[in-house]
């Protein structure tokens, strides 16, 4: 492993701390009578589009991901960022085709829906499991690999062992949960704002000083130093070659064909979930929360990548021979060989922000589910609202940190959670379009992934992606001929549903108006949405690194895409 200690001088001390102090006095600002669920963590449904877009950008921005991107490219070139650029397909499906439902559903998280979509015991229960799930869970699993590559940075900035990290670890966490919980998910917001800022600022820094060094010569130097293959946009394929993503065409598949609409994954659920649910469900109007999630598809897929991958670029031309076990760690290399004191403590101060903001919102997200949907409201009452947040918030905290200390490796815990909920996804899309998705449709298709993804691992003998392949078949078929053995729900559950959401689809004679002609202008939205997405990614790229004559056809199909896309969502009634 390489271990290089960046020595910090005053400056950047003092640049940390003013951080920290300014991330502390936002939360005593944004301080109010958090005694309500709904005010503590969905603001009082109050934010406006542009600051809930920054905060989900923000919270997806986390400590590691600088290193994880250098990793990709150092390995399989620009394209390889295809990797997570694929799920531009299912975040753009749900500011078309959920944002305004969840927002219309009034209510306080995403599990809480299930007892308004269905009824009577099962229900009951099956919201209790999921807040477990989902809350507990899924939740410590991320924080953990969140955690365990903020102390890799810790120990490159402050040179610490392993004990010294454990300390550092929960002493972090325990500061994030001291701001949280006196400032609710309106703390977390605003703090999100000013944390992204520091931390792309931090980015576009280091991109500066690194491509201008005598090593580079200028960003426009970069291609000359690189092989075309490493520069390409979109990889090449060829069907029996490893050339995408040096896995092969089953990869493709399995990412744009696949994984987008039938897994369950962390920010990119299908249908819509987690923490960007929690930013919908805080918007001050249904348009704020559609606006806002399309705001993030920008952000994340279009705006924030480039830094890290033109300073991954110059990593392979100034680090050719840096084993590939290592790979993530030619970021923090440049960073300790190329930035001055000063400028470490302020990429210091950004990775802590981006830490924060990704740690801050999964204890808000996860506290919400386990106190709304899993404890009892007379519970809560007699326990004092106050008192469990903090409660179940350290208890997040510390589960986290002790389990970052058992991952080897991130990449196994992220492919973990995307087939065990694989084949899940397809009845959180349907149950907002279809009358006769039930409450056994969603319990055996969440249950169902479990037991396939064990028979594919220890019985069949599977690896990814065949093994998600089966899983995504196999639980398919199980919820559907669940589905069709069990009665519909009642019709009165189904009323209150539409009633209250008015979603379009296959309805029967629940609606008086289904709204399917609504479906064909959010399908053309929603292409032109992921065209534009493409479009202005390319864009960007090009004018960093190749400027030809594409660029101006990457500009046409930016302007046209995105005339097409808010032509669709007004023919749809979504933006209103």
């Amino acid at each position: 492993m390489v271990l290089i200690i960046a020595k910090l001088g005053f400056a950047d001390l003092l640049i940390l701390f003013i951080f920290l102090f300014i991330s502390f006095g936002i939360s005593l600002i944004s301080r109010r009578k958090n005694k309500e669920q709904t005010a503590f963590f969905l603001g009082g449904r109050s934010s406006s589009w542009f600051m809930l877009g920054i905060s989900m950008v923000a919270t997806t921005f986390a400590a590691d991901t600088p290193l994880a991107i250098t990793e990709i490219v150092r390995e399989n070139g620009i394209s390889g960022n295809w990797l997570w650029w694929n799920a531009m397909l299912g975040g753009m499906f749900t500011a078309v085709f959920f944002a305004l439902f969840w927002r219309r559903s009034g209510v306080t998280t995403e599990v809480e829906l299930i007892e308004l979509r269905y009824s009577g015991k099962p229900a009951r229960v099956l919201r209790k499991i999921k807040a477990i799930h989902l809350g507990f869970l899924m939740n410590v699993m991320v924080m953990a690999w969140v955690n365990l590559a903020w102390s890799s940075i810790l120990t490159y900035f402050l040179g610490l062992n392993g004990n010294e990290v454990k300390w550092a670890l929960l002493g972090n966490m325990l500061f994030v949960v001291f701001y949280v919980q006196i400032g609710g998910l309106k703390a977390v917001i605003r703090t999100d704002a000013l944390q992204f800022a520091l931390a792309m600022f931090g980015s576009i820094i280091l991109a500066y000083f690194v491509t201008k060094s005598p090593e580079i010569g200028g960003v426009r130097n970069i291609s000359t130093h690189l092989p075309d293959e490493t520069l390409k946009f979109v990889p090449s394929l060829q069907v029996g070659d490893s050339s995408f993503f040096a896995i092969g065409l089953t990869t493709l598949i399995a990412y744009l064909g696949v994984v987008w609409w039938s897994s369950w994954y962390p920010g990119q659920e299908p249908g819509g979930g987690g923490y960007v649910v929690q930013r919908i469900l805080s918007a001050k109007s249904n348009k704020d929360g559609v606006l806002a999630t399309l705001l993030f598809q920008v952000g994340h897929f279009c705006l924030r990548p480039w830094p890290w991958i033109l300073v991954a670029l110059c990593s392979i031309i100034i680090y050719p021979d840096l084993p590939k076990s290592e790979a993530r760690f030619g970021y923090l290399m440049l960073i300790h060989d190329f930035l001055p004191n000063g400028w470490r403590g302020l990429m210091l101060a950004g990775f802590a922000g981006a830490y924060m903001s990704t740690i801050s919102t999964q204890l808000n997200w996860g506290a919400s589910y386990l106190i709304n949907d899993f404890v009892p409201p007379e519970k809560t009452k007699k326990l004092g609202f106050k008192t469990l947040t903090i409660s179940v918030m350290l208890l997040l905290a510390v589960v986290s940190v002790m389990l970052s200390f058992y991952i080897d490796s991130i990449k196994s815990v992220w492919q973990f959670i995307l087939e065990t909920g694989a084949g899940l996804g397809l009845v959180l899309i349907l149950r907002w379009y279809w009358w006769r998705i039930n409450v056994w449709s969603e319990i055996s298709a969440t249950f169902a992934p479990w037991i396939f993804f064990a028979l594919s691992y220890f019985m069949l003998d599977l690896k990814f992606p065949n093994s998600l392949f089966f899983t995504v078949a196999a639980t398919t078929f199980v919820w559907l001929i669940v589905t069709y053995l069990t009665k519909p729900e009642q019709q009165s559950t189904l009323k209150r549903f539409y009633q209250k959401v008015h979603p379009f689809g296959l309805w029967g004679g629940i609606g008086e108006k289904p709204g399917n002609r609504s479906l064909i202008f959010m399908f053309l939205a929603w292409i032109c949405g992921v065209i534009f997405i493409v479009s202005l990614l390319f864009l960007i790229g090009k004018i960093l690194l190749q400027p030809t004559s594409s660029i101006l056809t990457y500009t046409f199909s930016c302007g046209l895409s995105l005339l097409g896309l808010f032509f669709g969502l007004k023919q749809s009634k979504i933006l209103r």
